[in-house]
């Protein structure tokens, strides 16, 4: 069985659309972001990196990468980037992933009419915390 490593699934939406949720919340957060799709394998890959000054993000989260990609009746995101933090960073990037979360569950839910719906896996994976 493969190994669970999604943040976050949305049902209802394709990973394009829900894509571009996350590059529109990335840019006003003040990144700039590459989003890259592909047909084979079916993916999408956003890369953003911090080119405004915002207090929120911290230091290790200057780069963040994700992945995007089709799931039944959906879509997932996998965070990639950052694999490693400063522990001095570790509560100012947690926080940030909440923001980022319930952003997209706002905005995805509203957009939708309530259609789609994002929700956390049943043990969601971010790569910096253990298990």
């Amino acid at each position: 069985m493969a190994e669970n490593r999604d943040w976050l699934r949305v049902r209802g939406m394709g990973r394009e659309r829900f894509a571009g949720y996350l590059v529109d919340y990335l840019d006003t957060l003040g990144y700039t972001v590459e989003r890259t799709d592909s047909a084979e394998p079916a993916e999408t890959q956003v890369n953003a990196r911090l080119t405004r000054m915002n207090p929120a993000v911290p230091g290790s989260a200057k780069d963040l990468q994700f992945r995007l990609y089709p799931t039944a009746g959906g879509s997932a995101v996998v965070w990639v980037g950052p694999t490693t933090i400063e522990e001095a960073d570790r509560v100012r990037l947690d926080r940030l992933v909440r923001e980022i979360q319930a952003h997209l569950e706002r905005a995805i839910l509203t957009e939708s009419h309530a259609t789609a719906k994002v929700a956390p896996p049943p043990s969601p994976r971010l790569p910096w915390r253990p298990g």
